[in-house]
């Protein structure tokens, strides 16, 4: 069942990147239009980027194609990875055409032309800014629904292209009115750093997860909602770790329940520990919970009321941080 929700998720990514793709070609050839009839280096650079757009949806489309493969004997854990190679190259991509879009700036400034139809450009190229940032927008919001980093990166790079795009269009607005030509390559170079900081970014994410770097944002989200919602029986938890496997949350954890507890007791709490995380995270979270009976310094940070075996009064309940709970030792008060 597990594997099968999954395995949904992921297939539904690779259609939310199947139409990514086709909205980068038609932007493309509407971007490249406008670059013909105007002859701005500004709508240039942003049809170069375009390219990348076009090149990176391909190979988004691949990786997530790859992702949603099923677990096989080589790849337990899924093919997720391949989802954090696609982001790694399609961040790269948008830094190198962040430095083409530099380059075509500086030797617009040395070798000028006229531009022309200007209107019609600037109409052109501002519906192709609306349809990316909604495009974008949408990609990042499943995305992050789905903990995908392909789409999540695809969605990024669509809304940059958006901010870049939007400051050609007042670049180009004000060439319109007051007749400044310098402004056109002016501004191709200020969006080109934009861009270049957006593609770093991506590769960084992408490197983390490949290298299964902690993810402390979601670490914090989650050590806030076990604390919140923590129940009697949830006497510690330590060792907590996330991995992340594309759209897939592996989480391994030791929890330590009353030591009374049988076998099938002790599996109701790491159940309801499950169904509590899935509820806040998302189906597509797999649990390898660990179990451990309490001992005798339990008791102090026990707060069970009922406990009919207790050996020690209870002192005081540990906060759940971070630093306590990814530690691999069980938590005790400390003796002053």
């Amino acid at each position: 069942m597990r594997q099968t929700k999954a395995l949904s998720t992921a297939q539904k990514n690779f259609k939310v990147q199947q139409l990514v793709t086709v909205v980068a070609v038609i932007l493309f050839i509407i971007k490249l239009v406008a670059w013909w009839m105007t002859g701005s280096v500004a709508i240039l650079t942003d049809a170069l980027e375009s390219t990348v757009n076009v090149v990176a949806g391909f190979i988004s489309l691949f990786s997530l194609f790859v992702a949603a493969k099923p677990r096989d004997e080589d790849h337990p854990y899924g093919h997720g990875k391949a989802e954090f190679v696609s982001a790694a190259v399609e961040g790269s991509l948008i830094t190198v055409a962040g430095l083409i879009i530099i380059y075509e700036a500086i030797n617009n400034f040395i070798h000028p032309h006229p531009l022309k139809q200007l209107d019609f450009g600037i109409m052109l190229v501002s519906v192709t800014a609306l349809i990316n940032y909604i495009t974008g927008t949408y990609c990042i919001n499943v995305g992050k629904k789905n903990n995908s980093l392909a789409l999540v990166a695809s969605g990024k790079h669509l809304r940059s292209d958006t901010w870049s795009t939007v400051g050609i269009i007042a670049g180009l607005i004000l060439i319109y009115f007051l007749h400044w030509p310098w402004l056109d390559s002016a501004v191709a170079i200020l969006f080109a750093f934009i861009i270049i900081y957006t593609g770093y970014t991506i590769v960084r994410k992408s490197l983390a997860g490949i290298m299964d770097e902690a993810d402390m944002e979601l670490m914090t989200k989650l050590v806030a909602y076990l604390q919140e919602n923590r129940r009697d029986n949830w006497i510690d938890l330590h060792n907590v770790r996330i991995i992340k496997y594309g759209s897939i949350l592996h989480l391994d954890c030791h929890l330590t329940v009353p030591w009374y507890l049988n076998v099938h007791q002790a599996h109701d709490e790491i159940d309801i520990l499950s169904q509590n995380i899935k509820s806040a995270f998302g189906e597509s979270v797999e649990l390898f919970v660990h179990s451990d009976g309490c001992l005798d310094f339990s008791c102090s940070i026990c707060s069970k009321a009922d406990c009919t075996v207790r050996k020690s009064p209870f002192v005081n309940r540990i906060d759940w941080t971070i630093e306590n709970i990814t530690s691999n030792s069980k938590h005790k008060l400390e003796v002053k």
